[in-house]
C-alpha cells in the first residue's frame, strides 16, 4: 500500500515522523512543499483541516503530526505495551509541544521589535524552563523517557532541531539532551537519510 508525507522542505514537526519512517523501514514518498510560498491554495483546499502535515496512507488520509508520528510507529518496539508507560509518553509528548508552541508563536510573528521580544524571552525563559526538566526526566530514565527509546524521543529530537534552526538554542548545558540528539540522528536508517538530505537552511523571509 502505497505510504505518503506532506509537508514543508525543512524539519520542523514532521521531522520526527520522517525519522521513525526510516527507522523502520518504511517505504513513503516525501513531498515537500515550500515553505515561503504556502499555502499552495489548491493543494489546500483538499486537506481535512487546511493544515500539514498528513500522511496518506491509500485511500485514507490522517492529519495532526502526534497522530501521525504514533501511527507510523505502530507495530514497532517503539510503543510500550504498559499502559503507565504509554501515559507518561502522552504527558511528555504534550510538553514538548508546550514549548514549541512558544516557537510557532515566533516565527508566525511579522513585526520585527515584537518577534525580538519573543526571541529573547524564549532563549531566555522559556527554553531553559521546559530543556531543564525534559534533561531531568532523561537522566532519571537511563538517557530516555520511559528506559528505552519510544516514539517520543523521535518527536524531541526533531522539534530540539527545528528550534534550533530557527533560534539557534545551546543545548550544551542539556547533556541527557544533547546525548539523546546524537543517538536519534545516528540510529540505522535516520543516520543515512540524513547524510542523503543534507543540513537544513533557515528560511529567508522577505521583509
Amino acid at each position: 500500500m502505497s505510504k505518503t508525507l506532506h509537508y514543508f522542505n525543512l524539519g520542523g514537526v514532521a521531522e520526527s515522523i520522517r525519522y521513525i519512517l526510516h527507522y523502520t523501514k518504511q517505504e513513503f514518498e516525501d513531498v515537500r512543499h515550500d515553505f515561503l510560498t504556502w499555502p499552495d491554495v489548491k493543494f489546500k483546499k483538499t486537506l481535512p483541516f487546511g493544515q500539514i502535515p498528513i500522511f496518506v496512507e491509500g485511500d485514507k488520509t490522517l492529519n495532526q503530526s502526534l497522530a501521525i508520528a504514533k501511527y507510523v510507529a505502530r507495530d514497532s518496539d517503539l510503543i510500550p505495551a504498559d499502559a503507565w508507560q504509554q501515559a507518561i509518553l502522552e504527558s511528555t509528548v504534550y510538553n514538548i509541544y508546550d514549548f514549541w508552541k512558544n516557537v510557532v508563536q515566533y516565527i508566525q510573528e511579522k513585526e520585527a521589535v515584537k518577534k525580538e521580544a519573543m526571541k529573547n524571552k524564549i532563549l531566555e525563559e522559556t527554553f531553559d524552563f521546559f530543556f531543564s526538566r525534559f534533561d531531568k526526566h532523561l537522566a532519571e530514565n537511563g538517557g530516555f523517557f520511559i528506559g528505552k527509546v519510544s516514539w517520543v524521543e523521535f518527536v524531541f529530537v526533531g522539534i530540539t532541531e527545528a528550534t534550533n534552526l530557527f533560534l539557534e538554542i545551546d543545548i550544551g548545558k542539556y547533556p541527557n539532551t544533547k546525548k539523546l540528539v546524537e543517538e536519534i540522528t545516528h540510529l540505522p536508517g535516520v543516520k543515512e537519510y540524513i547524510a542523503s538530505r543534507g543540513p537544513y537552511k533557515r528560511p529567508e523571509f522577505k521583509k
